[in-house]
């Protein structure tokens, strides 16, 4: 029994807080699986209050690795393959510059260049088609892929872009940006031990974190089966300009 508990608490972290951590998994894999985002930002601002400021990124990217992962599997007959094609040099040249740079970018400049784009995602004109063909996927992933390794939660930026993409579908909106940030955070685990995290202190916690991200998961996609399409819109649309009210207020309580 301490041997286990040993590998579920890293660096002393109290037993409460582990399970804490668990629980929020859970809840957010269903969260995302249901409503297509929201979990990860969610599950972000959990492990920030919880957790020492050097683990929270890396152990987000890990977790949120194994949650997506595990989404775009149960959804993957409604993945549209070709958005992911030009999805993945773009994930890939925005780690290598993540990795080159590792630089420390004002906050509160971030958060409000994400809102922003994401706010006029939602509610401005209709991205036009060209933007969200190959060159637009392409620079999309190279950006969204770049800040990930910075603020961490560049997730609804990018399911922002693949509404416009997939024009609202529900089902391969879901599964296309499963696959999506499955790719995107794959890439934080290896820059991020480069940089010198110590991931293998947080394996345990993190896989019983996946392992309950599945069960969230699961019945997550219950109810995403039950949602119409409108429906998934407009629910989409208030929680990514929620998410974006959110990132403007960090950045005003930043700056002041």
């Amino acid at each position: 029994m301490d041997a286990m508990l040993a590998w579920l608490l890293p660096a002393d972290l109290p037993l409460w807080v582990a399970l804490t951590l668990i629980a929020t998994a859970c809840f957010t894999s269903a969260m995302t699986a249901a409503l297509g985002i929201g979990g990860g930002v969610l599950l972000l601002a959990v492990l920030s209050m919880v957790l020492p400021a050097a683990a929270v990124i890396p152990l987000h990217g890990l977790v949120q690795l194994g949650s997506n992962a595990n989404r775009a599997v149960l959804t993957a007959k409604h993945i549209h393959w070709p958005s992911l094609y030009w999805f993945i040099p773009g994930v890939v040249l925005g780690a290598l510059l993540a990795s080159v740079l590792l630089v420390e970018l004002a906050p509160w400049v971030l958060q409000l260049s994400i809102a922003s784009f994401i706010l006029l995602l939602c509610w401005g004109p209709p991205v036009p088609q060209f933007a969200t063909r190959a060159l637009g996927t392409f620079s999309a992933a190279t950006l969204t892929t770049l800040l990930s390794h910075f603020v961490g939660a560049t997730g609804p930026l990018v399911a922002a872009f693949i509404k416009q993409q997939q024009q609202g579908q529900r089902q391969a909106t879901v599964a296309t940006f499963a696959a999506a940030m499955t790719l995107q955070h794959a890439p934080k685990v290896l820059v991020y031990s480069v940089a010198g995290f110590v991931f293998s202190e947080w394996l345990g916690l993190a896989f019983a974190m996946i392992l309950a991200g599945v069960v969230g998961t699961k019945l997550g996609l219950k109810l995403l089966y039950k949602t119409s399409d409108q429906r998934f819109a407009q629910i989409f649309n208030v929680l990514l300009t929620l998410l974006a009210l959110r990132l403007i207020w960090q950045a005003v309580s930043g700056w002041y």
